[in-house]
């Protein structure tokens, strides 16, 4: 069954959780098999169609419309894929799933699980456009977290979603929760670690889990959702999400140190002694301490609680201060606050518990950071985890740019500048841009990177991905800015290309092997 829309590739990874879950005598077990037995039953994920591919032989395309994936660094399977009915944007989402040997269990997950999560993205980085992971909620904020601190360099949606109830339940939010995290990652591209649930989308380190039983059971009170899914479709924030500014690969960080790390809970009538003898187990490295309000903690008698926390920071444990409350933020309002402060305690603003432990345990696994390093980058958003200080926005008068109003005016400006090498008026356009440029597209879905891929000026390459224009964006003809680069023979823009993390899809390597 053909279509005449354009697909998109998305590999959804089974990690375990509620949502494969079926009733058994012990009660609710994780069930295999959900591909075939959760979603290709469903209309909503299984339109029918075959996958025409050419490199494998008739029998096998025949039986399982494959999508290669690659089980670990060396081996590549084969698994069957299923698409979906085109979306409201008019394109398709072809996808595949895979399962881990051995499911997790979310509430017993650790480092070891969030490595094996962040190598199965990296092994298949450059076969999907986007990546699902499925997964339980009872740690689904701390893995989403963990995750984002994990992955650098990211130029692809990967949204972590999951259910209160299994998929085979008769009242479950399973379908809603896996149709629009799919929807969303193999539609738009987001460049971040997200988590999907009750129809938003959420910066995955700005969350926490807030109801055991409700189907509206994660917040990020203090990020806004990044998008909103209705009966319309999906409203993408776009002025709030964070896109990749440097000229790197995607790359992966792994086995964070949880291990060194605790987390404790001021409470009222708590005992220096009880917090010394947390802050003297064997090989702690840091500890997340969640204060009363603004930051505030009791003194002590005689100032000993503090002087409690103050040795402890002196032996060079990172102590950070997050608040109990879930909005809201850390800071020397009141002086128990600046006390802390003073002790050497490191001010966690609007950081949750999760954020603020899984980014600790990433700082500690990092080679080379000393505990100023360690301290400094606390304090700074490296992710997005964080509220940062505001600072001035500045845009060029009117006058200075090109009369334009609407922003399909402004793109093509901007593109006539591209294609004719004009430097000055591209970086122009872009510092003083009000219309979202580097996201728009000309008539045939190409972005301004498309363009500067043929173009003449290998700078203005580097100035869009210095701003944050994706690399993996496709065109109307499902073509990528590297492949029409490495048609022109563009060298010093296939570099840049590739250094950002750029690369070939299958289909479009065939279509250059054919030509050549």
């Amino acid at each position: 069954m053909g279509s005449q829309y354009p697909e998109s590739r998305v590999l959804i990874v089974m990690t375990g959780g509620t949502i494969c879950m079926k009733s058994s005598p012990e009660g609710l077990v994780p069930a295999r098999g959900f591909l075939e037995a959760g979603m290709a039953p469903r209309p909503s994920f299984n339109d029918g169609s075959k996958l025409a591919c050419q490199n494998l032989d008739h029998f096998m395309d025949r039986l399982c419309n494959p999508l290669p994936v690659m089980t670990d660094a060396t081996t590549k399977e084969y698994l069957r894929s299923f698409r979906t009915p085109p979306s409201t944007y008019s394109s398709h989402i072809r996808y595949t799933l895979y399962e881990f040997p051995e499911l997790l269990d979310s509430s017993s997950i650790s480092s070891a699980g969030w490595t094996q999560i962040a190598t199965t993205i990296q092994n298949n980085y450059f076969l999907f456009d986007g990546f699902v992971i499925l997964h339980g909620t009872d740690s689904l904020a701390y893995t989403s977290s963990a995750l984002s601190f994990m992955c650098a360099h990211l130029g692809k949606p990967i949204i972590l979603t999951g259910s209160q109830a299994s998929i085979f339940a008769l009242q479950s939010d399973a379908v809603d929760n896996l149709l629009g995290a799919l929807i969303i990652a193999g539609t738009f591209m987001i460049p971040e670690v997200c988590l999907f649930f009750h129809h938003n989308l959420f910066r995955g380190n700005r969350t926490t889990k807030v109801s055991a039983s409700s189907f509206d059971a994660f917040a990020s009170p203090n990020c806004e959702p990044l998008a909103r899914v209705s009966a319309m479709g999906a409203t993408v924030n776009w002025n709030l999400i964070r896109r990749p500014k440097s000229i790197a690969k995607f790359d992966i960080q792994t086995n964070l140190d949880t291990a060194h790390v605790a987390c404790l809970r001021i409470f009222p009538g708590i005992k220096p002694e009880m917090i010394d003898g947390v802050l003297r187990v064997k090989g702690l490295r840091g500890l997340i301490l969640e204060t009363f309000g603004a930051g505030n903690a009791p003194s002590g008698e005689d100032g000993s609680l503090t002087a409690v926390i103050k040795a402890a920071v002196e032996r060079g444990i990172v102590v950070v201060n997050v608040s109990q409350c879930q909005s809201g933020s850390v800071s020397p309002l009141y002086a128990p606050a600046t006390v802390l402060g003073n002790a050497g305690v490191v001010f966690g603003h609007d950081l949750t518990t999760e954020a603020a432990l899984t980014k600790l345990s990433f700082l500690l696994a990092l080679p080379g950071l000393d505990y100023a390093d360690i301290t400094s980058q606390m304090e700074i958003s490296l992710r997005g985890e964080m509220t940062g200080a505001s600072s001035m926005q500045f845009a060029h008068p009117p006058s200075e740019l090109p009369e334009i109003s609407p922003t399909q005016q402004a793109f093509t400006s901007l593109g006539y500048a591209i294609t004719s090498g004009d430097v000055d008026t591209v970086i122009l356009m872009l510092d003083g841009d009000q219309h979202g440029l580097l996201r728009a597209k000309d008539y045939a879905d190409n972005t301004a990177l498309h363009l500067a891929a043929v173009g003449p000026k290998s700078q203005i390459t580097r100035e869009l991905l210095r701003r944050g224009a994706s690399v993996h964006v496709r065109n109307r003809a499902s073509n990528t800015p590297l492949f029409l680069a490495e048609q022109m023979g563009a060298t010093e823009n296939i570099n840049l290309l590739k250094e950002s993390g750029a690369h070939l899809h299958v289909e479009e390597t065939e279509k250059l092997e054919r030509n050549s």
